[in-house]
Formats: C-alpha cells, sequence, structure tokens
C-alpha cells in the first residue's frame, strides 16, 4: 500500500536541505529518526538497483513509514525498461520522487554499468530517464559527479546537463567532485579528488532554469545556507548528517526552511521510543535502530557514554526501549557529576 503524505512540505521546498542517500546507512530506520529532527529535510534512501528491485523482496527493499515524507527513492542502473519498470513500482510504494544514480563510484556499481561510470554516457541517461518519466507520477531526478577519470568537467559536465535535462529532468544534484573510477576506492572517491564548488555554481549561471543543489564536503548548516545565498537552490549533506545529525537537522527548519525550530534530540528519542516497540513486536532488533542514533548527541557532553551504552547492550537478546533509556541516563551522569 502507498504510504500517503500528511507533510505539506513542496518536494523543492524540501531539496533545499536534503541527506543524501547513503548506502548501508539511511535505510528506513535512519530515516525515521531523521524526520524526527527535521520535518521539512528531504530524505533519501540507499541506492537500490532496479533488477533488484523488479526481482527481489520489494517491501524489504522499499518499505517506509508514511512519517519519513517527503522522501525520495534513488535508484541504480542504465537499461531504460528496468528503470521503467523499477520506477513505476516505486511509485506505487508512494515515494515523493524517483531520484537516478549517475555518481557513484564503487566497483560493483561499474561492473552492473550504473552509477558514475554514466557520466561517460548522457545519451543513455537521456533514454533511461525519458522512460522513467514516462512511469512516473512524482517529479525524476538525477545525482551526478563533475565528471569522471580524465575527462574535463567543463565539457563534459554542462553536455551532461543539457542531454538529460532536454529528455526532461529539471533538478540535478551535483557532487563537486570527479570520480576516479581507476585507481581509488569508494572511500577515497569521498575524499580525495579536490572539491569544486565554482563548477557548480558556473552550472547553474548556465542553466538558470535548471534546479541545481551542491553535494559534497558540506558540514555545517552555516554553510549550507550560504550556499544557497549565493544562488544555488539546494544543498545535499552526506556523513555529517549521519554523523552529527542534531547539529545538521536541529535548526534545519528555523535556519534554512524559515519555519519553527525542530523538537530536539532529547524529545525525538523519546518519539522513537513507540517506533521502537513496534519494530521489536515485528520480530526486529534494537540494534538495527540504535546503530543510527550512535551520532545523536556528538560534541556533547556525556555522547561517548551514550555511545558505548547502546553499543554494548542494544545487540542483546530481549534489548529494547528501556535500554536507550539507560544510555540517555548514563549520558545526564555526566551533567549532573
Amino acid at each position: 500500500m502507498p504510504q500517503k503524505s500528511t507533510n505539506k512540505t513542496p518536494i523543492r521546498k524540501a531539496a533545499l536541505l536534503s541527506v543524501a542517500p547513503m548506502m548501508d546507512w539511511t535505510d528506513r530506520h535512519c530515516r525515521y529518526f531523521h524526520r524526527q529532527l527535521s520535518k521539512n529535510s528531504l530524505l533519501y534512501t540507499e541506492m537500490v538497483t532496479a533488477p533488484a528491485i523488479i526481482n527481489g523482496d520489494r517491501e524489504r527493499l522499499l518499505g517506509f513509514d508514511a512519517t519519513e515524507h517527503p522522501v525520495a527513492v534513488q535508484l541504480g542502473g542504465s537499461n531504460p525498461a528496468q528503470l521503467q519498470q523499477a520506477t513505476a513500482i516505486s511509485c506505487d510504494f508512494g515515494y515523493d520522487e524517483v531520484n537516478l544514480n549517475c555518481g557513484c563510484p564503487s566497483d560493483r556499481v561499474q561492473s552492473g554499468y550504473f552509477g558514475a561510470v554514466l557520466m561517460a554516457k548522457p545519451d543513455l541517461v537521456a533514454e533511461c530517464v525519458s522512460e522513467m518519466k514516462a512511469a512516473a507520477n512524482v517529479e525524476i531526478t538525477v545525482k551526478c559527479r563533475i565528471g569522471v577519470d580524465d575527462q574535463d568537467p567543463q565539457t563534459v559536465l554542462p553536455n551532461f546537463l543539457a542531454k538529460v535535462s532536454a529528455a526532461g529532468v529539471t533538478r540535478f544534484t551535483i557532487h563537486a567532485r570527479k570520480a576516479w573510477l581507476q585507481g581509488l576506492s569508494p572511500k577515497e572517491n569521498r575524499d580525495i579528488p579536490p572539491l569544486d564548488y565554482d563548477i557548480v555554481h558556473q552550472m547553474k549561471a548556465e542553466f538558470p532554469h535548471l534546479h541545481i543543489s551542491i553535494n559534497g564536503g558540506v558540514t555545517t548548516l552555516e554553510q549550507a545556507s550560504g550556499l544557497i545565498e549565493q544562488g544555488l537552490d539546494g544543498v545535499m549533506i552526506g556523513r555529517a548528517a549521519y554523523h552529527q545529525p542534531a547539529d545538521i537537522l536541529c535548526d534545519a527548519d528555523e535556519l534554512i526552511f524559515s519555519d519553527e525550530k525542530g523538537q530536539g534530540v532529547d524529545a525525538a528519542i523519546q518519539t522513537m521510543l513507540p517506533y521502537i516497540e513496534n519494530h521489536l513486536l515485528k520480530g526486529g532488533r534494537l540494534n538495527q535502530i540504535t546503530r543510527h542514533m550512535l551520532g545523536a548527541f556528538a560534541g556533547k557532553p556525556g555522547a561517548r557514554r551514550w555511545r558505548r551504552h547502546l553499543s554494548e547492550f542494544a545487540h542483546k537478546d530481549g534489548a529494547g526501549p528501556e535500554t536507550v533509556l539507560e544510555a540517555l541516563a548514563k549520558m545526564r551522569e555526566i551533567e549532573t557529576a
């Protein structure tokens, strides 16, 4: 059944600030927690391949809670027919956006001929998104790099944007680094290629009709706000939002969206307790949720005690909401000492 949204934030407004799709991290439990911290920010699934959606356990791959809206699914693939089918299935689940991954540099992605390798195939990407649009009742978007390997971004990126936008995509998120498919690991590709924010600003100037968000190296809300003030349409934050979620998301509604300030991390954790209880009743385990909450108090007094208690006890049989409350109590001991 599609998960209908009760959140009234329009998708393009939500794209002012988004949490990046991150493999093994931004699953449904992570997104549910992040939504307790910010009601407006756009959340993304992990990348899901089109063949997996077509042939696999769709509820496991695509299921989510209605609270997560606005939420987008990111697809991986390069077969237009498969992507069309996966898009239709994703739309049936009720996602607010379907995004095509043209930026992931992992070996597994390259061997399947999708991800960053598609930067070299803009005509194929245009065909893919055209087929996706034909099956969609929501916006189709693309996340890409500025280029790969020895490509010249000044030539490749505008050509890519022109061809893909001609196929009907009007919203892009650009990771402001090249992807080196030869010689660098996926982890190294997140840090070693130099950031080039200037070319992303240049693309916004050359394609003013496109909605362009920037990704890569953004670690604070102040930095995100500055990039938006400079003329970009949105900012996507990855690792900082995961490891320091309160720092990025708790003030986002007020500072980025000019809305009421979020409820704060303490209140967010309290709202997680019924969700945890429900997950356990379905046969789940506590650590499947709390592993995404370890950074909730990053940089705050007692944060180490919080992390240590959850890391030590959340995986054990019978662990439940009381384990989270115990971790909070351990942390508070620092404040009252």
